[in-house]
């Protein structure tokens, strides 16, 4: 497979210290994410010390406070960053964004004894966080979810399995929805429960047409005994919490999106420009030059979408509807241009020798991971024409 170092993308960053952060973030991506992708990924390897490596770098905790180890980062930034470690391998770019949902509701939600006492080991203690809202019976019907937690003196004891989560049985803490109350959003409470807390077990890994090296697998409550001190928030407002904590991560899988993108654009621009046939580079035939056109355009647009969004967020403004459009746009643009990619490549873009095949089956699972895209369509149209009549 040809060895192709990408072009840097041109950023309009707000400051030094970010231009100097993704400067730092496409070195580790160049040196130490992508060498080992297409390996790792077929064996189906889990790259932990990576994770390692960019807590060490304070790469885990980008947009939290620096009182508690965090980096004091704009989602501005802490995107950008995303987008580059997906273009490198797209299991750590969506890990450090299942991460960062994971601490969102202790971040946003916790007493400051709970930041004092938890914040600093999940920002920079080397920590890796899984987020616990999906069950086998509840995808996008979320607020019909089953685990339940109940009252025990000072503690709470939670029974129940979470199907779908990213870093099950490998993460070091959870953060959990659980039904406190009775049925509906307003009976769930949400809670910080350690990794290797007793009665917490993972299901074999599932079986993905993609992401092999990103463990997703059921995890299981059996009598899992949690201090009342781990609670975050009000009970009953864990619903409300896991939704907050899902805009941003929706903004998460953008950038990721447009990283993948962003690699299979690289890819198929390079071979294009190499490759010759009837005496000239293919990239001379203005069918496959409109398809490179088109693809570069899509992701162009999808990157503004994402960042327009993140600025909103910045600055303390609504953008639920806008990360529900960048979520969107930007998985289903990343799913036509690793489609188009494998086109240009033609038979070799059906190959594992080169990664084309391999960015098609990534971008898939992006428009299903953090609501579907068809739930993303239903919360736009919700912003534009109000809720559904019954």
């Amino acid at each position: 497979m040809p060895d192709r170092a990408p072009q840097p993308v041109d950023r309009l960053l707000p400051t030094d210290e970010a231009r100097d952060l993704l400067t730092l973030v496409r070195d580790i991506a160049q040196r130490e994410v992508a060498p080992r992708a297409a390996e790792e990924e077929e064996a189906g390897r889990f790259p932990r010390e990576l994770f390692t490596l960019l807590s060490e770098s304070g790469l885990l905790g980008l947009p939290y406070d620096s009182e508690y180890g965090g980096g004091d980062q704009p989602y501005e930034v802490y995107l950008q960053v995303l987008e580059e470690l997906a273009r490198a391998r797209l299991t750590v770019a969506l890990g450090v964004s299942v991460h960062t949902l994971a601490t969102y509701p202790l971040a946003a939600f916790g007493t400051k004894e709970q930041h004092a006492e938890h914040l600093p080991a999940m920002l920079g203690g080397g920590l890796l966080g899984g987020y616990c809202l999906s069950e086998p019976s509840s995808g996008s019907d979320a607020a019909s979810l089953r685990t339940r937690a109940v009252r025990d003196g000072d503690d709470w004891v939670i029974d129940g399995t979470k199907a779908w989560i990213t870093h099950g049985g490998v993460a070091d803490f959870y953060t959990v929805m659980a039904r406190t109350g009775g049925e509906g959003a307003r009976g769930i409470s949400a809670f910080l429960v350690p990794g290797d807390a007793a009665g917490i077990g993972a299901a074999a890994p599932e079986k993905k047409m993609g992401m092999k090296g990103s463990p997703t697998a059921q995890v299981h409550f059996d009598g899992v005994r949690v201090p009342d001190a781990r609670r975050i928030g009000e009970e009953g407002q864990g619903f409300a919490i896991a939704l907050s904590a899902l805009d941003g991560g929706r903004l998460g899988i953008a950038a990721c999106a447009v990283g993948v993108a962003q690699a299979a654009l690289d890819e198929a621009v390079g071979y294009a420009t190499e490759r010759r046939q009837f005496g000239r580079p293919i990239a001379d035939f203005q069918g496959l030059r409109f398809m490179l056109a088109d693809m570069a355009t899509q992701i162009e647009a999808g990157r503004a979408l994402y960042l327009a969004a993140a600025r909103l967020r910045d600055a303390g403004r609504p953008f639920g509807r806008q990360a529900a459009m960048a979520k969107l746009h930007c998985t289903d643009t990343a799913m036509r241009v690793t489609t188009d990619a494998v086109q240009i490549l033609g038979g070799y873009g059906y190959t594992a020798d080169f990664p084309a095949e391999r960015y098609m089956r990534e971008a898939k699972v992006l428009q299903i991971v953090e609501g579907t895209n068809q739930i993303q369509r239903m919360v736009i149209a919700r912003h534009l024409a109000g809720p559904e009549t019954r």
